[in-house]
């Protein structure tokens, strides 16, 4: 019986990227994906009208357009998304990021030997051996090697990155909703790394490439560090920390409208 898999392509700000996002998806690709839900968090410019139009354009392609009922940061949008597979009876919902950072090619091989059939969730990894980054800074993957060591400290396991912007879920294991009180920020998959040793679910990393080139970062480096520090000083004394409120604003329901469909 074929998987049923829900592509989720969360999306901000992207005008100029989403439309390359949404030009990965070749036959290669939707043969493996049921569906795909672009997940607008509130954009400013015009990425509700670029993937709208091209909705128009691609009848044939199974593709949904949602936005948010409030910004609820990328975090937020994840929370939607992982709802919506539950929902609407998905096995499996994987993540590709709207700003055309990744290669969901990458994935083929795990889609097409469906490796993530024996795990919790595959995490697509920019600082594996095998990986590949195009004009990513020596500073930044310093940085991200610095985080992933520290991390694997302190859940005693390899970490190869911890939030690349390519993975793959079992809905399964996200029934509980475990995640819900986690940050609605860039933060979510950070703890997402510390909720998987914490809830004992079996995790991959997967060998990704990844490049910049005209995306805009939304990352403050040094407000991030403190946090993450300041979270992993605590998890490392008190696990149980993870079920706790790391949100900034209490939302009770993760909404969004559904402003365009293609039945595909």
């Amino acid at each position: 019986m074929k998987d049923r898999i829900l592509l989720f392509i969360p999306a901000y700000n992207c005008e100029k990227q989403i439309i390359r996002v949404l030009g990965q998806l070749d036959r290669d690709i939707m043969k493996y994906i049921t569906e795909v839900i672009v997940v607008n968090n509130q954009s400013t410019d015009s990425t509700q009208e670029v993937v709208k139009a091209f909705i128009e354009r691609h009848g044939d392609l199974p593709v949904t357009l949602l936005r948010n009922r409030e910004n609820y940061g990328l975090g937020g949008s994840h929370k939607v998304a992982f709802q919506y597979a539950a929902k609407n009876g998905f096995d499996y919902v994987m993540v590709l990021h709207g700003d055309d950072q990744g290669n969901i090619a990458d994935f083929i091989p795990v889609l097409r030997h469906r490796t993530y059939r024996k795990h919790d969730a595959v995490l697509g990894a920019r600082f594996m051996r095998q990986s590949r980054l195009k004009g990513y800074s020596a500073l930044r993957t310093f940085g991200n090697v610095i985080y992933d060591f520290l991390f694997a400290f302190v859940i005693r396991k390899k970490i190869y990155d911890l939030g690349s912007g390519l993975n793959i879920y079992s809905v399964k294991s996200l029934e509980s909703g475990y995640y819900m009180k986690f940050p609605d920020n860039l933060m979510f998959n950070y703890v997402m790394i510390l909720a998987s040793e914490y809830y004992a679910q079996d995790i991959c990393f997967y060998p990704i490439s990844w490049r910049e080139d005209d995306q805009v970062s939304n990352v403050k480096l040094f407000d991030q560090a403190k946090w993450v520090l300041k979270m992993l000083f605590a998890y490392y004394h008190d696990p149980s920390v993870i079920t706790g409120e790391y949100r900034q604003k209490q939302i009770d329901a993760y909404e969004a409208d559904i402003i365009a469909r293609a039945d595909g």
